[in-house]
């Protein structure tokens, strides 16, 4: 086995800051993930049916939001800021919403980004009789009780977490 000389502090900041943008480039995004239930009943809307989270998605592009499918079904949202950066609306495995938020340049911008999408969530949500809440754990619904989306990674991913885990289904 060949022997390694350790890694020197030096060596590290070198190696880091070769990949380091100047200044004036640095830009921070964030997430914010949350999932919708039916107003009347607290159960989690199905992909499918008028008041599902594919009349969800669908309501969002009169905002600008362009659909991203697979399948035929539409599985996300993305839409393009004033510089060019994307930002995108993800489907999670119980139809949870992920807004990975385009990358900006001050925590006021993401601020004002995050407060956008969520009163366009809000907007289409009262069309629909649906709620969101912004919680990373659904705290009246099991496993069970939730609608599969259409997505092809999560059949994938359901049938590989019990294998490696007892609790990897419930994180999806």
């Amino acid at each position: 086995m060949a022997e390694h000389e350790p890694l020197t502090r030096d060596a590290l900041l070198d190696a880091m800051s070769k990949g380091a943008k100047p200044k004036d480039q640095w830009r921070i995004g964030a997430e914010h993930e949350k999932f919708g239930f039916d107003r009347t009943t607290l159960r989690r809307p199905a992909y499918e049916g008028p008041n599902g989270i594919r009349a969800m998605l669908d309501g969002l592009q009169r905002f600008g939001w362009a659909p991203v499918e697979e399948g035929g079904h539409v599985i996300g949202l993305e839409r393009y800021n004033d510089e060019g950066f994307v930002a995108s609306v993800s489907l999670e495995p119980g139809g949870q919403f992920e807004l990975s938020g385009a990358p900006l340049k001050t925590i006021h911008d993401i601020c004002s980004e995050t407060g956008q999408h969520l009163l366009e969530v809000k907007q289409v949500a009262d069309q629909l009789n649906l709620g969101f809440l912004g919680l990373g754990f659904d705290p009246l619904w099991s496993r069970a009780d939730v609608p599969v989306m259409p997505k092809g990674r999560y059949e994938i991913m359901r049938a590989y977490m019990p294998k490696v885990g007892s609790l990897g289904l419930d994180m999806m």
